[in-house]
């Protein structure tokens, strides 16, 4: 299965939505939302700002993988 590399990343603080390519070869740890530049971490026991705010997993937990291993 080939994983999807986009996802839509929604701020939870201000609700602001934006499609973002996802990284396949590192976690991406933190995200500047540029609409009220909140700085996103992933929520605990995610990998990712993708696995706690997007639509799409990260590429790796798509497919059944360890995240940043």
């Amino acid at each position: 299965m080939e994983a999807i590399l986009e996802s839509t990343i929604t701020c939870p603080n201000c609700g602001h939505k934006k499609e973002e390519e996802m990284p396949t070869t590192a976690c991406q740890f933190f995200y500047d939302c540029e609409n009220c530049k909140e700085v996103l971490r992933p929520k605990e026991g995610d990998c990712c700002v993708f696995c706690s705010y997007g639509t799409v997993a990260c590429p790796p937990i798509q497919q059944n993988k360890s995240c940043c291993s």
